[in-house]
């Protein structure tokens, strides 16, 4: 039992003897007498229920109780398994997949703003530096938080991801790659590249990093 109720269950005995016996010297001595085993009796008797009545709300588990929390369903939702011969075929299959939320769109939203001109290996391999990224220690671990971070994405504003067109095919490519990505159903030649950039410019620490992929327009390092 827990010592802060055991005290509280101890306090209330004695005041429930306190008040039999001032009672009892109210009446007469010989009341006094004839009540007070009585009074003593009653009191453990209390004593004793209230402790019983006390111990299941103070009983340990000895081990934790975990909760699962629900994913959401459309991000983790598995795609049908595809014999696909090429990853345009696979692109066409899952194409029609309902509207992403929540970390699969941040996904989707960065193939679409950085590679969607790109061919859809390029757009792949995308996807892949911010599932590698997610997965490191060297960023945060989550698509989103990602994609949001200070200065490494140039089509985040302030902190915000613009929304796509909806209704346009890029979009709909964007959010076929994001979930072939996702699950890993198609290999990509980013490997396991953490940067890109564009061929148009070389930053600095490019020269840092090991070339890993050039595809189309982008390079991939790691």
């Amino acid at each position: 039992m827990n010592r802060k109720f055991a005290r509280a269950g101890a306090a209330a005995s004695v005041a429930v003897l306190f008040a039999t016996l001032l009672g009892a010297g109210m009446s007469g001595a010989v009341a006094q007498d004839q009540a007070e085993p009585a009074a003593l009796e009653t009191a453990n008797e209390s004593a004793q229920q209230a402790e019983a009545e006390m111990e299941p709300a103070v009983r340990f588990v000895a081990s934790p109780m975990v909760q699962d929390i629900p994913a959401d369903s459309d991000e983790v939702a598995p795609i049908a398994s595809s014999n696909s011969a090429s990853l345009r075929e696979l692109v066409a299959t899952v194409s029609n997949e309902s509207e992403p939320t929540g970390e699969l769109r941040c996904l989707a939203q960065a193939v679409y703003f950085e590679s969607r001109g790109e061919p859809l290996s390029g757009q792949l391999a995308v996807a892949r530096v911010v599932i590698n990224r997610a997965e490191s220690n060297l960023f945060p671990d989550d698509y989103c938080s990602v994609v949001t971070q200070r200065a490494q994405f140039s089509f985040v504003r302030g902190g915000r991801i613009p929304d796509p067109n909806a209704a346009s095919a890029a979009w709909q490519r964007a959010r076929a790659i994001a979930r072939i990505a996702h699950q890993e159903l198609w290999d990509s030649e980013a490997g396991e590249a953490l940067y890109f950039h564009a061929t148009t410019v070389r930053p600095r620490w490019a020269d840092r990093m090991a070339h890993v992929a050039q595809i189309d327009r982008h390079i991939f390092y790691k």
